[in-house]
């Protein structure tokens, strides 16, 4: 693997002096650009996992979804048979065939194993033992007995892909170009969704690029109104921000892409478990609950994507892209309904709604508006619309300053009163008598209240708005130290919907009900026998299906010897709370002064007498989760900065910018730096944040 990052030392046999230059230079190149690497071997395949490569080439090429190999779930070599299924056979018809096949195959695995002796064995159980070549030994097929896995088809999906990809890839490569990104991480979505901005999936996950709504909302607006999940182009940039942020945390694409699988702390922990970074070691060696197949295979999915998307005629034969998206967009001076923009701008609800589909059906059935300062995408042809000619075009009365009501509104994770009176254009006092609080109440999330309707905006007051505010992303690996702009995304804002929130719970719940089902346990992970199954599972098969994608690169778990890290906005109540001990107890445990905080970064020893390892880790999570879903509903991350600490710098200081960051934030996009030991000197990355 070649690499710029002075770490992975010089080529051996230079001279002493030489090598100890360029170990410098390249630190300094590191340290200049961040994370930066030679753009062709960027994207590494490693030999050793070829054998992984060609199964899941052959998996999105070879057989359909009415088609599935039985293979090994660990050595992707051996494929025992491939079995075909009538178009119209019942899943449960299906799945009665693929477990038989599944118990035939085990039992001659076993049989074999018992056997030993070559020259006795049928000439099937022949051919089963030389898929196993040199592993043939009969412990080894014993176990093996144990791991036979059926994986459904999906060419027809993945050449269905490729057509769709053609609206989009100009967009994609521009933005990864312009972030410095890697051009390859433009195929990830063939493994995500098969290029669908429709998909889906049963636990949460939406979208081209697949993105779980707690961590679409770092980077993405997500409310009642608009769900920039799904649209191709948003999405797109938040995806981008993701995949530089994962790689700035772990230091390489294989596991920053593995990362975005399997989550930024999971693949902490297993680098750090290993000692390694070697994506080869880690896919081969690394063991846990909630690293299964498709953590295991999300990598080599994504190379065999990449070798597919690359010689699609060598695979598919000829065929036709779509066309390029095109459209312009006019960024709208106020609430407006839906209906009232079909009438004034005279187009049809289809084709608006097609090229604008991060509006949700809440605003195309009116229960709720078009968010003011939303960039509205309209066709190349017609006239040339303006935010001025538009308000012209209007009927007296059809442009508000805030959302509708008086409706009734769920309190969301961080909203206060004084945030919902900014947003609906009303005095803190006048939301408060509406709905017979105290200015000074907190606002439980769920609750209801009442919003009040907005005057609307006269013609006259509609100037043109001010252009989009341009946001500057550092970018990290072709052009290192360049700082590109980029429009920012537009605001949110607005009321919840009935329909919304039912939606939303409803995702929250099978999280949920995935988590304490053990859905991310090793080989877990449902498989399913046809294309409607695997839709109804996730958009995306196989390597995909179990997706985790948090950014938060903390890990929450207790140690073997029963002691944690202290993490930021962590104290000792916290703990006792969650243990079911004293604070008393547990300063006396560990020696504390009294009254004496605890530090980030320090080691506590805990006492589980009260509750078990997992209790408390759920719990932990859990008041971590709350906490950065609270941020996120009123924050977005627009880009990142280098900052040079300086003599007087502290963990504070850093945190005092435009938009004050929490600590927690800044600790995440610096996980391995010591703010307690901060130097002059050391470089920081900095989240940029806008308020909502």
């Amino acid at each position: 693997m070649n690499s710029t990052r002075g770490r992975e030392g010089s080529q051996a046999g230079a001279a002493g002096a030489l090598a100890a230059l360029g170990r410098i230079l390249a630190l300094a190149t590191l340290l200049v650009c961040g994370v930066a690497r030679a753009a062709e071997d960027a994207i590494p395949r490693p030999p050793q996992l070829e054998r992984d490569v060609q199964f899941w080439i052959r998996v999105y090429t070879q057989i359909d979804t009415n088609a599935g190999f039985l293979h090994d779930e660990y050595n992707l070599g051996v494929v025992y048979d491939t079995l075909h299924f009538a178009p119209n056979t019942p899943p449960a018809a299906r799945e009665r065939e693929v477990d038989a096949a599944r118990e035939r195959y085990a039992a001659a695995l076993r049989r074999i194993a018992q056997s030993g002796d070559e020259g006795t064995l049928s000439a099937e159980d022949q051919r089963i033992r030389d898929l196993w070549g040199a592993e043939a030994a009969p412990a080894r097929l014993r176990e093996a007995a144990d791991d036979i896995r059926f994986q459904l088809g999906q060419a027809d999906r993945f050449r269905s892909g490729l057509i769709r990809s053609g609206a989009w890839e100009a967009h994609i490569a521009e933005t990864l170009a312009d972030l410095g990104l890697p051009a390859e991480l433009a195929v990830l979505p063939h493994v995500e969704s098969s290029f669908n901005p429709n998909a889906y999936s049963k636990v949460g996950a939406a979208g081209l690029w697949q993105f779980m709504r707690s961590t679409g909302r770092r980077y993405m607006r997500i409310d009642g109104a608009v769900d920039d999940r799904l649209d191709p182009f948003r999405s797109t940039e938040a995806a981008a921000q993701l995949l530089a942020y994962n790689f700035r945390v772990l230091g390489t694409w294989p596991l920053a892409l593995t990362a975005y699988n399997h989550g930024t702390a999971g693949v902490r922990h297993a680098r750090d478990t290993l000692g390694t970074d070697d994506i080869v070691r880690i896919v081969r060696s690394y063991s846990s609950r909630t690293f299964g197949f498709a953590s295991r295979n999300f990598y080599v999915s994504f190379l065999a994507a990449l070798d597919i998307d690359r010689n699609p005629e060598r695979y598919f034969g000829a065929l036709q892209k779509e066309g390029e998206v095109r459209f312009r967009e006019l960024q709208l001076p106020a609430y407006v309904s839906a209906s009232a923009l079909e009438r004034a701008l005279k187009i049809d609800a289809a084709r608006l709604r097609a090229l604008n589909p991060a509006l949700l059906p809440a605003v195309w059935n009116g229960a709720l508006r078009v968010p003011k300062s939303y960039r509205l995408r309209l066709p190349l042809d017609g006239t040339q619309w303006t935010p001025e000619l538009l308000a012209q075009r209007l009927a007296p009365g059809e442009l508000y300053t805030a959302q509708r009501g008086p409706q009734r509104y769920r309190v969301q994770q961080g909203d206060t009163l004084a945030l919902l009176a900014e947003r609906y254009g009303v005095a803190i006092e006048s939301l408060a008598r509406l709905n017979r609080l105290r200015t000074s109440v907190h606002l439980r999330p769920g609750r209801i209240i009442s919003v009040p309707e907005a005057a609307p905006v006269t013609v006259a007051a509609v100037t043109a708005p001010a252009p989009a505010p341009l946001i500057e992303i550092d970018v990290i690996a072709s052009r290192p130290g360049a700082v590109v702009k980029a429009p920012a995304p537009p605001s949110p804002g607005g009321a919840v919907s009935a329909d919304v929130a039912q939606r939303e719970s409803a995702e929250d719940a099978a999280v949920a009900a995935a988590a304490s089902a053990g859905k991310h346990a090793a080989g877990s992970a449902p498989q399913p026998l046809s294309a409607a199954q695997a839709e109804a599972l996730g958009p995306a098969l196989g390597p995909a299906a179990d997706t985790e994608q948090s950014a938060d690169p903390t890990d929450y778990s207790v140690a073997r010897d029963g002691s944690i890290h202290v993490a930021p906005e962590e104290t000792l109540g916290h703990y006792a709370d969650w243990l079911g001990v004293s604070a008393a107890h547990l300063r006396e445990l560990n020696r504390l002064k009294f009254r004496m905080p605890v530090r980030i970064g320090e080691r506590l020893r805990l006492d589980f007498r009260n509750a078990t390892r997992e209790a408390f880790e759920a719990r932990r999570r859990s008041y971590h989760a709350e906490l950065q879903a609270s941020y996120f509903a009123a924050h977005r991350i627009i880009g990142t900065e280098v900052h040079i600490v300086r003599a007087g710098d502290s963990m504070w200081t850093l945190t005092q910018h435009a938009v004050q960051l929490p600590v927690w934030l800044l600790q995440q996009y610096n996980p391995d730096v010591d703010f307690a030991e901060l130097r002059a000197g050391m470089q920081v990355v900095i989240p940029r944040v806008e308020t909502l």
